[in-house]
């Protein structure tokens, strides 16, 4: 037996499974930590397409792996091996983008996934259905001879030094008021609008002139510009929009809300720079000229004359769409611009026309996938960085002030287009099937690149509809759309169960999935009941932001997973939270599908929410892996002290091994630590809030005093 699992306090006699025992915590989160800088390219058969939340290959890999393996196994010593875990089967009923899928069949296990959205059970179906290269690369080149010129021809501007065409990457746009003294101002904070993501290295810059508004090059943080163009004075930091406010020349004061479109439409925008493409390479910022106007106007009055498969589906109320709604944006279509949906409507209405159905939905997806990097929520981060921010930047959709359109079909230059991502993120997850490597380093020394060995045979899955052709086939898939409180699963025919649950209070995922879900229901309803809905949620969504009400929502679904869970398999999911309700409400869905938190691990996790954890005053950085079983004869009773005491050790042993540890991380430390007594003893949910508040109180002191020392 590995000598680490005796040393262990925690360790439940009767453990049938690894994970139970013991976790590689440094070194997974190590190689973790180096998978998240690029996850698109270390796991990219994960990001063919947006989701939220997308969990760590790495993580997952030694998750299933530790899940699968009997007791005593050295995990780390046999990450890097290639496994056949034969008709083992793996479950997770909040799919999402299909994580645990991948990692199980690269095991040699059979999978299982399930999730209530349908563009979750879409795109993982995409992900992992083979098709051949040259027969994608054919179709994508028969779309660029009959559309791409097409789009093309809105997305050119003149260069004033040849006088030829040249394709535009980027129009740069910004929203306007009208005040009641009928000043027309633009939503600038400030009149830089592009700078280099390292300024201080690179401080050169591209300014706006209010008065004329011609381009400027100039410092990053110049403070007094005379525009050489007509002479005006002014400071580039600081523009007419402040916060919530808005300062018109008089010096009148005014609320942004108050000033929005009488008529109920959204804020009009100004075209008010471009940034184009030379023959040469040269990118070459240029003000706005009347010809860059008019084919804005040609492609206004195309669109009307066209019929194109645009969406019609109105945004729902919700925590995540309010604020975008406040702003007088009604339905999905106001996300874009008119060249937008008329460049976006040819595009797709094309890719409807090829008559491969696999190879269509291929692109599909990647069409789908590109609306995210080209609506009027995006923005432009600056030089040396990708270039969108996309329209998820902010999980409320915050209408962004300065928007940025992107060329949607694009150069050998762009980012976020239709072209960029057929080989950035469609074709390398296709490679991915074929050659599913891992990623690898060795921490002992520097090394900035990272190795990558393929550990895992070629992920060649059948997919299948029904349990019974599941489970009479090898190397089966099985992709369910649904609510996963009714599994059509037999009892006890689950191994493993390894998920990611929802995150309570803050991402509702339908209320964000509806963007794709309106472009895709109207082409996809009569080939998949799921879409042929009013919009992408259910009834069955485990997402509510009172903590109560989401811990019966995944107690359901938690009491599905132990009716179908063999007696010695393992519950093992992925969770952190800055407050004592979050993990209150883990418990007492835990207690409520009669299951014992019987182990618990920390890891390095993803970034998983940009605004809750930007606002956050303590970054959270960790999840704690829980692990639950349905019968344990493990039953502890731990002291505060020595629970603080076991949290301090975890964090000591990740920071030594170059894991930056906040206070927030050492509190999920805690909590998940405390689920093991709290768990067995069934105590109600207030009963566990109090007990959570109280030790983290003393466990606070105790950090703080340690600081301050």
């Amino acid at each position: 037996m590995n000598p680490r699992i005796k040393q262990h306090p925690l360790i439940p006699p009767d453990a049938t499974t690894a994970i139970e025992c013991d976790f590689p915590i440094l070194e997974i989160s190590q190689l973790a930590e180096r998978e998240s800088w690029r996850k698109e390219i270390n796991r990219p058969i994960y990001h063919i397409h947006k989701w939220w939340a997308t969990r760590l290959g790495t993580v997952f890999r030694a998750i299933t792996l530790a899940a699968l393996s009997r007791p005593g196994t050295n995990i780390w010593n046999n990450f890097y091996e290639s496994h056949q875990f034969t008709n083992k089967v793996v479950l997770d009923p909040f799919m999402g983008s299909g994580t645990t899928l991948g990692e199980a069949v690269k095991l040699g296990a059979k999978a299982i996934g399930c999730d209530i959205n349908p563009i979750s059970t879409f795109l993982v179906r995409q992900a992992f259905t083979r098709v051949p290269e040259t027969e994608l690369r054919a179709a994508f080149t028969r779309l660029e001879q009959k559309v791409a010129p097409d789009i093309r021809h809105y997305y050119q501007t003149r260069d004033p030094h040849t006088g030829e065409l040249i394709p535009v990457l980027y129009f740069f746009w910004v929203k306007t008021v009208v005040t009641p003294t009928l000043e027309t101002i633009p939503l600038f904070s400030r009149y830089v609008f592009s700078q280099n993501a390292y300024p201080k290295k690179k401080p050169k810059a591209q300014i706006i002139c209010p008065n004329c508004w011609s381009v400027i090059e100039n410092r990053y943080d110049t403070t007094n510009l005379i525009c050489p163009h007509c002479q005006h004075s002014f400071n580039p930091q600081k523009g007419p929009a402040s916060g919530q406010y808005i300062t018109a020349q008089d010096g009148t004061r005014y609320r942004i809300k108050d000033l929005l479109p009488s008529n109920g439409n959204p804020p009009v925008n100004r075209l008010y720079a471009i940034m184009a493409l030379r023959r040469n390479g040269e990118k070459v910022y240029l003000p706005v000229r009347e010809e860059d106007l008019s084919l804005y106007t040609e492609a206004e009055a195309r669109l009307k004359s066209e019929t194109l498969p645009l969406p019609t589906l109105k945004i729902r109320d919700g925590y995540n769409t309010n604020q975008a709604r406040s702003y007088n944006y009604t339905y999905w279509r106001d996300f874009f611009n008119s060249r937008q949906l008329l460049c976006l409507g040819l595009l797709l209405r094309s890719i409807l026309e090829i008559e491969d159905q696999a190879i269509q939905e291929q692109m599909l997806c990647l069409f789908s996938s590109t609306l995210e990097f080209n609506s009027l929520f995006c923005s432009f981060k600056g030089e040396g960085t990708g270039a969108v921010r996309h329209t998820f930047s902010n999980h409320i959709l915050k209408p962004e002030r300065t928007p940025l359109e992107n060329s949607v079909w694009g150069t050998d230059k762009s980012s976020g287009t239709f072209s960029s991502l057929f080989e950035s993120r469609l074709m390398r997850a296709k490679r991915y099937l074929d050659y599913p490597f891992e990623i690898k380093r060795n921490f002992t020394v520097k090394q900035k690149a990272s190795q990558k060995p393929v550990a895992s045979q070629s992920i060649n899955v059948q997919k299948v509809k029904t349990w019974e052709q599941f489970d009479n086939r090898e190397n089966s898939l099985m992709v369910i759309n649904g609510d996963s409180s009714y599994l059509p699963l037999p009892a006890k025919s689950v191994d493993a169960v390894v998920t990611d649950p929802p995150y309570f209070d803050f991402i509702h995922y339908s209320e964000l999935s509806d963007f794709f879900f309106a472009w895709l229901s109207p082409v996809l309803k009569d080939r998949y009941p799921e879409f042929a809905k009013p919009n992408s949620s259910n009834q069955g969504e485990v997402q509510d932001k009172s903590p109560l009400i989401f811990a019966r929502q995944l107690a359901s679904v938690f009491s599905q997973c132990s009716r179908v869970l063999k007696d010695d398999g393992v519950l093992v999911f992925s969770f952190h939270h800055s407050k004592v309700e979050g993990w209150a409400a883990i418990c007492e869905a835990i207690t409520i599908a009669g299951m014992l938190v019987v182990a618990t691990h920390p890891v390095y996790s993803e970034f998983r929410t940009g605004t809750s954890k930007t606002a956050a005053k303590s970054r959270i950085c960790l999840d704690a892996i829980l692990v639950c079983k349905k019968y344990s004869s493990f039953n502890i009773r731990l002291d505060q002290q020595t629970l603080i005491s076991k949290t301090e050790t975890l964090a000591k042993q990740l920071e030594e091994g170059g894991i930056s540890i906040s206070e927030a991380d050492r509190f999920v430390i805690l909590a998940s630590q405390m689920l093991i007594p709290l768990s067995q003893q069934k105590r109600d949910f207030n009963f566990v809030c109090n007990t959570l508040q109280q030790i983290h109180q003393v466990a606070q002191k105790s950090w703080n005093s340690k600081v301050a020392s």
